[in-house]
């Protein structure tokens, strides 16, 4: 009997599909070819020429959505509510807060959820989510292993023989006190010569020589030429393709492909363990291109020499009718004193590392698909472009945090080899967000995410978007408390609105009460809020701020009490993440989050 048992258990993992959930970092969404075909006609990007043959011809195996939105545009926010479903208002994660599992109302997450369905679960390359561990005594130590196994872009990165670019530390004891001494550079060849200098102002007159040849041969661009900042957006990679940080994820994940059913040594040191092939697995390969720096390697760079770009509009007169908090990002993001050159560079460089990386995610696929097929097993490939958008000149930044259409907007792939599901071909136009990726997956995993345990879910099955209506939604939301603040968003099909969500840029700790005073932004006079209203029916490209404006005040209110009472009073977690157990969820407005935005006719102007 108990043989019996365990045959049909084996039987029925087999059934599920291998799951590969591919996911880029800061990639914006006209990157891709596939998403600009279907959306404009041609392959280029609004700005100019771009490639991705790899993802164009997976779009055409299964279904594409146009409108995926993350909730919130940063790296940690946005991928903790990916991992673990909930939008940041009921996660209580708003930016790169140090946080942790041991509160009562964390559920499991994505990864966990899987591997209790049955499935070995992997993740090679960006982590992300701050999410740690908490000791007895309330301090942080490491994080929670989540996936059955990991190999961190960080810990990739600071190995010699697998990285090109590192930003390291140096640190050490001063008059007692553990204390940074250094923060330095590090660039890595292929020969294995090493060149390195301070970022500080301790750099020697030997080091600032290595500094500027080092800058002169890769033809380093940094993102603030007028100041000292060293963040690079444009330049070519120290390695060959397929030597980068990014190639050597790929290659992590192929290994773990090509040592099925035994255990070997990765690169960095760790035993793994191949990949069981009497199991279903599912693995999360998390590249780190394009984010910064942006340095393709030469082989991509040189496919892009020449390629001539439009220089996204901007006019500092936009700046006038900015709230504080969106002058505040300006002005830490601006790339509009760049000369016309450093432009071009910024934008080609980083398409030609877009380029690079579908390079990257079709070794990925095809061996996916490889091994599935030599298994026999059913498969499913889910793409999301970027863990939020980037901007390349939009509102003359070159950054993420933002409100704006660019910092959010992205797209994604689903193929299933069964065409049942994920139809090739298949176009979905409706909004997604990045919460719908926990039900997605599960689901495509045999979880019953409908089932009440999973109540906690924010999103839903896309493979049920695609049949049901009652699916759609009339807008999208997103929130973020960094950079410049707590600040939250809605955008609708017509409409694009933010504000600021709370009185100071405070996160709950010690000394501030979780939610306290949580009605400030529905209550505080308009002019505190710092509302942006954009008219994207006359507006598509987020110009002009008409919040203030007369024939616009009364909306810019209904959206304000719209947006406030989901953020705020729709179950709303605020949490002091440095105790265990600390946190107030709010119910004053439960259900504001219907998915749907039946705006007054009165209250919308006509355009002409």
């Amino acid at each position: 009997m108990v043989w019996i048992c365990t045959s049909l258990q084996i039987l029925a993992q087999q059934k599920k599909p291998n799951i590969l959930w591919i996911l880029t970092d800061d990639q914006r969404v006209d990157s891709n070819g596939y998403y600009n075909q279907i959306t404009t006609g041609k392959k280029d990007s609004p700005l100019g020429y771009v490639s991705s043959p790899n993802l164009d011809a997976l779009a055409k195996e299964g279904a594409v959505f146009t409108n995926f939105y993350c909730n919130s545009p940063a790296c940690a926010p946005s991928r903790a509510s990916i991992v673990t479903g909930k939008y940041p208002h009921h996660a209580g994660i708003y930016g790169f807060e140090k946080t942790h599992n041991q509160v009562d109302y964390f559920n499991k997450t994505l990864p966990e959820v899987m591997e209790d369905s049955g499935y070995q679960t992997s993740m090679f390359g960006k982590k992300g989510y701050y999410i740690f561990n908490r000791d007895k005594k309330g301090k942080i130590r490491g994080f929670p292993n989540f996936y059955d196994q990991m190999v961190m872009a960080n810990e990739l990165r600071r190995n010699k023989n697998t990285t090109d670019w590192d930003n390291s530390t140096v640190a050490g004891t001063v008059d007692g006190k553990y204390t940074k001494l250094d923060s330095r550079v590090n660039f890595y060849y292929p020969n294995g010569v090493h060149k390195s200098f301070s970022r500080t102002d301790k750099i020697t007159t030997d080091e600032k020589k290595v500094k500027e040849e080092v800058e002169k041969e890769l033809d380093i661009l940094y993102a603030y030429t007028r100041s000292s900042s060293d963040l690079i957006i444009g330049g070519q990679n120290s390695m060959p393709a397929g030597k980068t940080l990014d190639g050597n994820i790929t290659r992590e994940f192929l290994d773990y492909l090509k040592n099925e059913n035994k255990s070997y040594q990765s690169p960095v040191g760790k035993k793994m363990q191949g990949v069981d092939s009497s199991k279903p697995f599912f693995t999360s390969l998390s590249y780190h291109f394009p984010h910064t720096p942006v340095m393709p390697p030469k082989e991509f760079r040189d496919q892009f020499k020449g390629k001539k770009y439009k220089v996204p509009v901007f006019s500092k007169e936009e700046l006038k009718k900015l709230p504080p908090q969106l002058k505040k990002l300006y002005s830490k993001g601006k790339i509009d004193e760049l000369t016309a050159e450093e432009k071009q560079q910024a934008i080609r460089d980083y398409y030609a590392f877009c380029a690079y990386g579908d390079a990257q995610i079709g070794k990925a696929v095809k061996a996916f698909k490889d091994y599935s097929k030599k298994h026999q097993q059913e498969y499913v490939i889910f793409y999301v472009c970027g863990d939020h958008g980037w901007q390349l000149g939009e509102q003359g930044i070159e950054t993420k945090f933002s409100p704006w259409e660019t910092s959010n907007h992205t797209s994604a792939i689903v193929v299933s080899s069964d065409h049942t599901k994920y139809p090739a071909g298949k176009v979905y136009k409706g909004f997604v967000e990045y919460v719908d990726i926990m039900p997605t997956i599960l689901a495509a995993g045999g979880v019953d995410v409908n089932a009440k345990e999973f109540d906690f879910l924010d999103g839903y099955n896309l493979a049920e978007v695609l049949i049901n209506q009652e699916k759609n939604r009339d807008y999208v939301i997103a929130e973020l408390n960094h950079v410049i603040g707590p600040r939250a968003y809605l955008r609708t099909k017509d409409f694009a609105f933010s504000m600021r969500t709370r009185e100071t840029n405070q996160k709950a700790s010690n000394k501030f009460a979780p939610n306290k005073n949580i009605k400030w932004g529905l209550e505080a006079p308009r002019a505190k809020v710092e509302m942006a209203l954009y008219d994207l029916r006359i507006d598509p490209s987020e110009r002009n701020n008409v919040a203030n404006d007369k024939e616009y005040i009364k909306l810019a209110d209904w959206l304000r009490n719209k947006l406030g009472n989901i953020v705020l009073g729709d179950g709303r977690i605020e949490t002091n993440w440095q105790q265990k157990n600390d946190y107030n969820r709010t119910t004053f407005a439960l259900g504001a989050d219907d998915k749907k935005a039946v705006i007054p006719k009165n209250l919308i102007p006509k355009v002409k």
